[in-house]
């Protein structure tokens, strides 16, 4: 393992973006997130995407001068074309609109198309709660990876889910996928040369499926069964359908295919709790939810009770300090990609 301080993975990932014909401000805007994504610990979601994401603009997927612009608006809503860029610069847009409007109106749902994968959920759902609202987000997965419950056609992605409200020191923030795995986990095992643990996937013969190498062979299994096949539905219908996005059978896979739009589907919700009360009151009630769960007994060889969030904080400001963490295979693979791109690669770093 190696460590390497927040701001030489900035300065990296920003110019790699630049050697790919991305604009400075556009450039450095989405390595800060994807950074900022290893800061909070979901690691498959930040630095790791980078080879993807420069594939897709080497090969003309992805637009590189994107300018993500409002297509239609309301006082309380507006959607979002993305202009086929990098996804965290229209999730940015749809972030910030929606605390503007929620501020204006009590709510501010902002849809988005034409977009493109754009890390955690959670990036755009924090801001909210910093603000002292509520913030929601969801997105149609970047790839078909489920089946219908029930059925053998993969139609559906992860489609993940993320919800934040303010907390005190830590914010409560749940961000998840619809399936008992993301994707971004596989492909990290995958990577460490390391195996799935049973229960994630399934072979089109419906036995366990634990090579991640062999993910296009099989499919993701989604929490709760039944369940989380509607969950994963109503997320395609509000960031897929409402909004003129890909659903279905049109999700173009972003790894496999690096040279075709995705018209990638999200949304972002932000709700300001003064609109329905007083935020003190709001807090109060919202803290003493959460002593009252940590204060639960676990149950034997349980860890105690945690809420959503818990403890994030606190690791994100050691790893501001100490710097993050990289798998050998990741720093490997990024010091190929320095290479592919003729930029600088990452600083020689002592081991973690």
């Amino acid at each position: 393992m190696s460590r390497l301080p927040a701001a030489s993975l900035v300065e990296f990932v920003a110019q790699a973006f630049l050697s790919l014909g991305v604009p400075e401000r556009e450039a450095r805007t989405v390595a800060g997130l994807m950074v900022e994504a290893d800061l909070l610990g979901y690691a498959t979601h930040g630095v790791f995407r980078l080879r993807q994401y420069a594939a897709r603009l080497r090969d003309g997927g992805c637009n590189a001068a994107a300018t993500p612009h409002v297509l239609r608006e309301t006082a309380a809503t507006a959607l979002v074309d993305g202009d086929n860029g990098l996804g965290h610069l229209s999730m940015t847009m749809a972030c910030e609109l929606a605390m503007a409007k929620a501020r204006e109106t009590g709510i501010g749902w902002i849809g988005v198309r034409g977009s493109n994968h754009a890390g955690p959920a959670a990036l755009y759902v924090r801001p909210q709660a910093a603000a002292g609202m509520i913030g929601i987000c969801a997105a149609v997965g970047s790839a078909n990876h489920v089946a219908p419950y029930g059925g053998t056609d993969l139609l559906l992605g992860t489609n993940p889910i993320a919800m934040a409200t303010p907390g005190g020191a830590d914010p409560f923030v749940l961000d998840m996928a619809t399936t008992v795995a993301a994707v971004g986990k596989i492909k990290t095992l995958a990577q460490r040369g390391e195996a799935m643990p049973e229960g994630w996937m399934v072979g089109r013969d419906g036995k366990p499926l634990t090579d991640p190498t062999r993910l296009d062979e099989g499919f993701l299994l989604p929490i709760g069964g039944g369940k989380g096949y509607g969950l994963s539905m109503a997320i395609g219908l509000l960031a897929g359908v409402l909004n003129g996005a890909a659903f279905g059978s049109d999700v173009v896979d972003f790894t496999a295919d690096t040279t075709s739009a995705t018209n990638t589907g999200q949304f972002v919700a932000a709700i300001d709790i003064a609109a329905f009360g007083d935020p003190a009151l709001f807090m109060a009630g919202a803290t003493r939810a959460f002593a009252e769960m940590r204060a639960s007994p676990p149950l034997p060889g349980h860890d105690p009770v945690r809420v959503p969030g818990d403890g994030r904080e606190a690791a994100r400001a050691g790893r501001l300090e100490a710097g993050i963490t990289l798998h050998p295979a990741l720093r490997a693979d990024l010091d190929r990609l320095a290479k592919e791109l003729d930029i600088a690669p990452l600083p020689v770093t002592e081991p973690a």
